[in-house]
């Protein structure tokens, strides 16, 4: 299989894209060549779940780009320690974390990114609770005894609806993702960061080098696939 082009990195680009559900080192490698800006790596139980040993893999395989360990309810003395381990650059925070514990984590030089599951218009009001002491707020589906990853499509008109809401603060947007639908999402929704993990796998935690440059690609030029 020829290498993978490196694409420029370009200040012009107004999304920038996470790749998330990284397990294997040659995919973080991967993703940071094709022009990711963040990685993430899964620590609360999932197909995709990681240690700190391979997290600290993924993040020398990314080169300084910032990767992201995804907890879920995980107490801060806990995720600050797998920080130290894993050398993790921020954490992508599920459940009911509260302002304090964020601003602890932000203190502690981490960058904090809060998640906001939706799935009716009544889960928007959760959102001004979410911008305090985080770099940005994550939106994704609520989908009953699932914390997320599900691969589940957030409607667009809530996502929208969710972009109105947090005004000028920083929103990722994820759910469902992939190279046929991120284009469209953008053009929609205007988030400042799409995450992806299974738009782009060919098994869970084993990401399609194909699918990842589509994706980064569509990203990049802020259009719909043909």
């Amino acid at each position: 299989m020829p290498s993978p082009r490196r694409w420029p990195r370009s200040r012009a680009v107004a999304v920038e894209a996470k790749i998330c559900g990284l397990t294997r080192p040659e995919d973080a490698a991967l993703a940071v060549r094709l022009g990711a800006d963040y990685l993430g790596a899964v620590f609360a139980p999932s197909p995709r779940q990681v240690d700190w040993r391979v997290a600290r893999e993924l993040a020398a395989a990314g080169e300084g780009v910032p990767l992201l360990g995804v907890f879920v309810r995980e107490p801060a003395d806990d995720i600050l320690r797998l920080r130290d381990r894993a050398r993790l650059a921020g954490a992508q925070l599920h459940g009911d974390y509260d302002v304090a514990t964020r601003e602890r984590l932000g203190r502690e030089g981490l960058r904090v990114w809060s998640v906001v599951r939706l799935a009716a218009e009544a889960d928007l009001d959760a959102l001004a609770g979410a911008v305090a002491a985080a770099e940005l707020v994550l939106v994704e589906p609520r989908v009953p005894g699932a914390e997320g990853g599900t691969g589940t499509t957030l409607p667009l008109e809530l996502a929208q609806a969710a972009r109105g809401r947090l005004g000028g603060a920083r929103m990722a947007l994820a759910g469902g993702l992939g190279p046929a639908t991120v284009g469209r999402a953008i053009a929609l929704v205007r988030p400042d960061v799409v995450d992806v993990s299974s738009g782009v796998e060919m098994a869970p935690g084993r990401k399609d080098p194909a699918l990842v440059e589509q994706f980064l690609e569509v990203v990049r030029d802020g259009r719909p696939r043909p």
